[in-house]
């Protein structure tokens, strides 16, 4: 039986894609009352040009983690073009701790579906894809109906909103690859192929899926557009604090938080209030640890780090780290670093596709380094023996699933080197020292 999933809440909230959550808007006739399909019937007035600067003007970034220009990677699509144009919405949330996506299928799958059409009209294709992640296997019906509702109402079809013009979308699950999250093996997957990274160029926006050009977009960024639309780019923006970092992002707070949840956060929100305000600071009286602020591919904060930081692309470009996806895990101080380390690592190790070397052989290393080293068995040098691991998967992989290990490792190893240091020469582990005595019996 399908249960509805429970919504967090906190006044510093700016709701412009969360406003419908919890208000009924999976039927599209309440979609429609709320002000739904408003922006794609403006859309359809508008000049393609016009719907792209309204896009660029906005500061829209990709919110699955890369960050993109949204108005910029819609303008590399050919005006004329001899294959046919798609649309192609990433849904394989598959991040670890990133799980708003999920909330806009499931809360408000109609405004994704509007985007999709706004951005069809923007660039000329007649076609889109909605690609969901396997293990979202539960919300394909909600989205199947929003999209076959919409076709009864004729906002999709032959003539949408009876304009003469068409548009058409299909969804898709996947078989739950963390893989198909990368944009070359998500349309290689969705052409039903094993979903491998492509080599590039050349690009998806001069050749991309069945060999068209393609726009490819996040669940949340596609969310975003009809807003954009209707407000214009400047009203956007004016949320975030400039016009590379506009608006505001959905956040999922998990982890060692006192109120987990997912809140929609103006770009550049600091995150310091995020963590003890939002987030409720950390359970029983503990202090703040580590921050993993975008997903488990980004880089590590220490709690000097998180407490100085502020949520938008720019503070972490500056540093050479990035803003990532959404995920913030909070970790505690009574946490072992080097466990967290393995436990990521596992993940990698689980999910690479095995194409390309640096990534299948350095997660697998690294992987038993780890749980060698957790266990007790580690020696001094494997310290440096991970950093250098992790160093060479960086930037020498095909796609950017070898960064995603390397880079969480990375900052683990710098950052705590003291943790993996006292797991030495068979000590137990120093927060584990219980479960490590029943290990070795």
């Amino acid at each position: 039986m399908y249960t509805p999933t429970p919504l967090a809440s906190h006044p510093d909230e700016v709701r412009i894609i969360s406003k419908r959550f919890g208000h009924g808007a999976q039927n599209i006739d309440r979609y429609i009352e709320l002000g739904g399909y408003k922006a794609a019937r403006k859309a359809l007035e508008m000049q393609p040009d016009d719907i792209i600067n309204e896009v660029k003007a906005s500061g829209l970034r990709g919110r699955g983690g890369a960050g993109f220009a949204t108005g910029m990677k819609w303008s590399f699509i050919p005006k004329q073009s001899e294959a046919p144009k798609y649309i192609l919405i990433n849904g394989d949330e598959s991040e670890p701790a990133t799980c708003k996506d999920r909330l806009l299928v499931e809360y408000d799958p109609h405004a994704i579906i509007e985007g999709v059409i706004i951005a069809g009209l923007a660039v000329g294709a007649k076609l889109g894809f909605i690609y969901l992640r396997g293990e979202y296997r539960y919300l394909l019906e909600i989205m199947e109906k929003a999209v076959a509702d919409a076709y009864v109402k004729g906002f999709l079809g032959n003539s949408i909103f009876g304009s003469g013009r068409e548009f058409n979308i299909l969804t898709h699950t996947g078989a739950g690859a963390y893989e198909v999250g990368e944009e070359s093996a998500l349309m290689e997957s969705l052409e039903g192929k094993r979903g491998l990274p492509r080599l590039k160029p050349p690009f998806p926006a001069i050749k991309g899926l069945y060999g068209g050009p393609t726009v490819i977009n996040n669940v949340e960024t596609i969310a975003t557009v009809p807003p954009i639309i209707l407000n214009g780019g400047k009203w956007y923006v004016s949320f975030g604090p400039n016009e590379k970092n506009g608006g505001t992002r959905l956040t999922c707070l998990t982890g060692h938080f006192n109120k987990p949840g997912v809140y929609e956060l103006p770009l550049g929100y600091p995150s310091k209030k995020m963590i003890y305000e939002v987030g409720g600071g950390i359970p029983n009286g503990r202090k703040l640890k580590a921050l993993v602020p975008g997903g488990s591919s980004t880089f590590l904060l220490n709690q000097e780090e998180a407490e100085s930081a502020t949520m938008d692309y720019d503070w972490f470009a500056r540093r050479g780290e990035f803003l990532g996806s959404g995920g913030v895990v909070a970790i505690d101080d009574q946490t072992c670093m080097v466990k967290v380390a393995l436990r990521i690592m596992k993940f990698y190790q689980h999910e690479s596709c095995g194409w390309c070397i640096p990534c299948r052989e350095g997660t697998d290393w690294l992987k038993k380094t780890l749980t060698r080293f957790h266990d007790g068995g580690g020696v001094n040098k494997d310290i440096d023996q991970m950093l250098y691991l992790a160093n060479n998967m960086a930037g020498r992989t095909f796609c950017a699933l070898g960064d995603a290990a390397a880079f969480p490792t990375i900052s683990i190893v710098k950052k705590w080197r003291q943790e993996f240091e006292e797991h030495l020469d068979g000590k137990p582990c120093p927060f584990e020292p219980v479960s490590r005595e029943m290990a070795i019996a």
